[in-house]
C-alpha cells in the first residue's frame, strides 16, 4: 500500500505573530474606513451602473463623431510613441550612470537611482500637470510627461539589465586594456539588448495606456473627449471613446507581446 502523507497543518502563531496579524487586520479596516468603504453604496451601485449602460448603449456611431474621435486617438498614439521613443533613448545614458560597476562610482550610482525613484514615484498625470504649466495646453505637454515617465521606468530596468549581464566578455575586454566606455559599448549593451527591447515594449504599452487619460488635464489626446462626454452626460459618445481606447490598447499589447515572443525565440 502506498502511504499517504497528510498535508502540513498551519502552525499555531505565537504571541508576537498573533499581534502582527491583529495589527495587519486593524490596518486593513482603518484603510477601508479612510477609503470611504460603504456597504450601502455597494448595494446601490449595480442599479446605477445598469442605468449608465442602458443610457450609453448603443455607442455613438455618427460618422462625423467617429472621425473626430479617430483623429484624437491618432494624436494619442503620436503622444505615446514620441514620448516613449524619446524616453527610451534618454534612458540608456542615464542607466549607464545608475548601473553599479560600469562607468560611475557608487555614490553617483546611488544618487542617480534615487532620482529615477523620484521620477517613478510621481504619477504621469502629475507630470502632465507640471508640463501644462510649463509649456501650455496641448499634446506637447503630454509627450514630455510620457518621456519623463518612461525615463523613470526604463532607466531603472535598463540599469538592472546591464548589471545582470554575463561579466565574462566585459572582464576579457578589460584585461586587454579597453576603456570602460568601450567595454560597455562592445560587451555590456549588446548582451543586455534583448532585455532592453523587451523593457522598451513594456514602456510603449504603458505609454499608450497613460496617454489616453492625459487629456483630462489638458495634455492632448482622446482623454478630453472622454471628459467632455461625461461632463455633458453624452454617455453614448463616452462609450464610443471607451471602446476605442480598449481596442487600441489591446491591439498594442498583442503586437508588443508577439514582438517579445519573436525576440525571445530568436535568442534561443
Amino acid at each position: 500500500m502506498t502511504s499517504v502523507s497528510l498535508p502540513t497543518r498551519f502552525e499555531r502563531p505565537n504571541a508576537v505573530a498573533f499581534l502582527g496579524y491583529a495589527l495587519g487586520l486593524t490596518l486593513v479596516f482603518w484603510c477601508l474606513g479612510g477609503a470611504g468603504f460603504s456597504i450601502e453604496k455597494m448595494v446601490s451601485a449595480p442599479p446605477r451602473f445598469a442605468d449608465f449602460v442602458d443610457r450609453a448603449f448603443p455607442p455613438n456611431t455618427d460618422p462625423k463623431t467617429l472621425a473626430r474621435l479617430g483623429w484624437k486617438m491618432v494624436e494619442t498614439l503620436q503622444i505615446a510613441v514620441a514620448g516613449a521613443v524619446i524616453g527610451v533613448i534618454l534612458s540608456v545614458p542615464i542607466a549607464l550612470i545608475a548601473a553599479r560597476g560600469l562607468v560611475a562610482g557608487l555614490w553617483v550610482n546611488q544618487i542617480t537611482r534615487n532620482i529615477l525613484g523620484f521620477v517613478r514615484a510621481v504619477p504621469d498625470i502629475a507630470w502632465a500637470l507640471v508640463f501644462v504649466v510649463a509649456v501650455g495646453l496641448g499634446p506637447f505637454a503630454g509627450m514630455l510627461a510620457i518621456a519623463v515617465d518612461t525615463i523613470g521606468f526604463c532607466g531603472r530596468f535598463f540599469a538592472d539589465d546591464m548589471e545582470a549581464t554575463d561579466k565574462g566578455p566585459a572582464e576579457s575586454l578589460t584585461a586587454t586594456g579597453a576603456r570602460k566606455l568601450d567595454v560597455v559599448a562592445c560587451a555590456t549593451i549588446p548582451a543586455a539588448m534583448p532585455a532592453f527591447v523587451s523593457t522598451s515594449l513594456y514602456a510603449l504599452e504603458k505609454a499608450v495606456r497613460s496617454s489616453t487619460i492625459l487629456g483630462l488635464v489638458g495634455a492632448g489626446g482622446i482623454g478630453i473627449e472622454l471628459k467632455v462626454g461625461f461632463d455633458l452626460f453624452d454617455y453614448p459618445t463616452a462609450m464610443s471613446v471607451i471602446l476605442m481606447i480598449a481596442v487600441v490598447v489591446i491591439a498594442i499589447e498583442q503586437l508588443s507581446g508577439w514582438t517579445r515572443t519573436k525576440i525571445i525565440g530568436e535568442q534561443r
